[in-house]
């Protein structure tokens, strides 16, 4: 970096003093904060995506957006060339750029982390960062601090897509990577097509069993309700309602994260709404849930969360797969085989991890954080992912899609119209709907649509497949989390030594009972689950294995 290029970056940080007494740390949801405190944060989340379009040699996304946060805080991520998230190996630098406390500082760690990473501001090449943001009103504001970011690296483009889903930032920054189109009219275009094609084959005589077409739609009053309602135009054979689609507060008493914890309708919704099937968007539109009113009973609901969207999805993939396998063994026809894989974290409903075995699929267990399902999913063929939350989305590796489109084009010229042609154009259409960067509450309610049609199903039907274990969650502070460490996807304490065999001997009071432990990454708290089969045994197994954490590590339950 020579001295006007250090000038300029000097230059323009002087405009954005850090604020006194914060400190952010960068985790899967980049940094959050209370918007007025961002600013600082933002322009150098800027200067670094520029630097990591200049490694990568790559189109970078940068999200304005505080998810399900509420309407006064706001939040920057950084999406890599995939169009996942950035990579961790430049988290700390994002830290310490974050929190330098004045410019001169944090030229000097710009400048050591560009010769570690060999990135040379001298060549022809330049960097580019697709810009998005969400409907806060602090959004514009950030974003054009972004954009000083960007600049202050010399030759480095900001490139402003507007009001955005996040699911929509990270498709448009995989698209620009693989030369694609990548506007928000090709997104729409591209979803609407491959669902249309899923519901051109779907079996003739399927009936849904009991319910129509109809679905109602909670946006959340974020951009993902706004969008929906631009979008259902472009559909046919759905009927969408769409209510909090932005004339409301955001992420008040609506969107998918509130109707997940607190299980109740999101305002809007009541007794009138019994027996409809509806979803929640969250306020970014990269969760989704589903729920049902239930009769009589004012807000309470039936929650269809993202473990049964993910035991939906595994099923109708699973079906295909089969369809595509009849006849067939490894040793003749390598082309139509597939690994399949479902992956969880430990927080997944013991219930769901259970029905899902007996289903006969390949369940794998990470520790908590999309970063590390996501991971694990693209080790398989097609891997699955999801979070109670409804955050989650299907994953097809490079080269299974080559063997399937050979396939495909094999069994169109010897047998069009036969049910493992059409099984090879459902997993093809699923791989363009379904948003392989990141999960897409849009894309995934397309998915789940158009499976409940091929299935025939209610949402009544749907929730039958199994029933969630009663669990609680609960959190201990402690003097130090880091005292406890975790192995086997966080299901084990192997430190402190003797916790886990205490907390095997208070599972084993109880059937079907389940308790793990694990340190917080934000704070001095240990958090515990538990199920079992009742509610009060799992309070009580809850309970008892809090009082454990305390008496090895601890200050009282929080």
């Amino acid at each position: 970096m020579n001295e006007k290029q250090q000038s300029l970056l000097l230059e323009s940080a002087a405009r954005f003093p850090p604020p006194k007494g914060v400190k952010l740390s960068y985790g899967t949801a980049g940094f959050r904060a209370d918007a007025s405190l961002l600013e600082s944060t933002v322009f150098r989340v800027g200067i670094l995506a520029a630097l990591r379009s200049l490694k990568t040699g790559s189109v970078i996304g940068l999200m304005i957006t505080a998810s399900h946060n509420q309407v006064s805080d706001n939040g920057v991520k950084v999406a890599d060339p995939s169009g996942g998230m950035l990579t961790q190996d430049w988290e700390p630098f994002a830290d310490a750029i974050a929190n330098a406390p004045d410019p001169h500082s944090l030229l000097q760690l710009i400048i050591e982390f560009a010769k570690k990473e060999d990135i040379g501001f001298e060549g022809r090449q330049t960097a580019e960062v697709l810009l998005g943001r969400d409907t806060r009103p602090s959004g514009e504001a950030l974003l054009d601090a972004a954009k000083q970011g960007i600049t202050s690296i010399v030759g480095a483009i900001g490139t402003d897509m507007g009001v955005v889903t996040t699911p929509q930032l990270h498709w448009m920054v995989r698209a620009t990577n693989r030369s694609m189109e990548a506007s928000e009219s090709s997104y729409f275009h591209q979803l609407s097509s491959s669902f249309r094609c899923l519901m051109d084959l779907k079996p003739e005589g399927i009936r849904k069993n009991g319910d129509d077409n109809a679905l109602v739609v909670d946006g959340a009053d974020g951009v993902g309700g706004e969008k929906l309602e631009h979008f259902k135009k472009m559909l046919t054979g759905l009927c969408i309602e769409v209510r909090n689609r932005g004339d409301g507060m955001l992420n008040e008493a609506v969107g998918a994260d509130y109707v997940q914890k607190e299980k109740v309708a999101p305002r809007g919704f009541g007794p009138a709404e019994a027996g409809l099937r509806c979803a929640s968007l969250d306020g970014d539109a990269d969760r989704l849930v589903y729920f049902s009113v239930i009769l009589n009973e004012s807000n309470k609901i039936e929650l269809v969360d993202g473990d049964k969207i993910l035991s939906l999805f595994a099923l109708f993939i699973k079906e295909q797969l089969s369809i595509l396998n009849d006849g067939e063994s490894k040793k003749d026809n390598d082309s139509y085989q597939a690994h399949l894989g479902v992956v969880q974290t430990a927080y997944a409903n013991g219930a769901s991890t259970d029905y899902l075995k007996e289903m006969g699929l390949e369940v794998v267990l990470t520790p908590t954080g999309v970063k590390y399902l996501h991971e694990k999913a693209a080790e398989f063929d097609i891997g699955i992912y999801f979070e109670a939350n409804g955050h989650g989305t299907i994953l097809f590796s490079e080269a299974y899609l080559c063997r399937l489109e050979s396939t495909h084009k094999t069994l169109l010229s010897t047998s069009e119209g036969s049910a493992k042609q059409k099984a090879a154009s459902r997993l093809l259409a699923v791989s363009q709907l379904i948003n392989q960067a990141v999960g897409d509450a849009l894309s995934g309610l397309l998915l789940v649509e158009v499976i409940l049609q091929y299935m025939g199903w209610s949402i009544c039907r749907w929730n039958e497949l199994y029933h969630d274990l009663p669990s609680r969650q609960l959190k201990v502070k402690v003097g130090d989390r880091t005292a406890v460490v975790t192995a086997n996807a966080e299901t084990v304490a192997v430190q402190p030594v003797g916790i886990q065999e205490a907390i095997n001997a208070e599972i084993a009071k109880y059937p079907r009972g389940r308790c793990f432990i694990r340190p917080s990454g934000t704070e001095d708290v240990v958090r515990v689950y538990a199920e079992a089969t009742t509610q009060d045994a799992a309070d009580a197994l809850a309970s008892s294995v809090a009082r454990l954490v305390d008496q090895y590590l601890g200050s009282g339950t929080a």
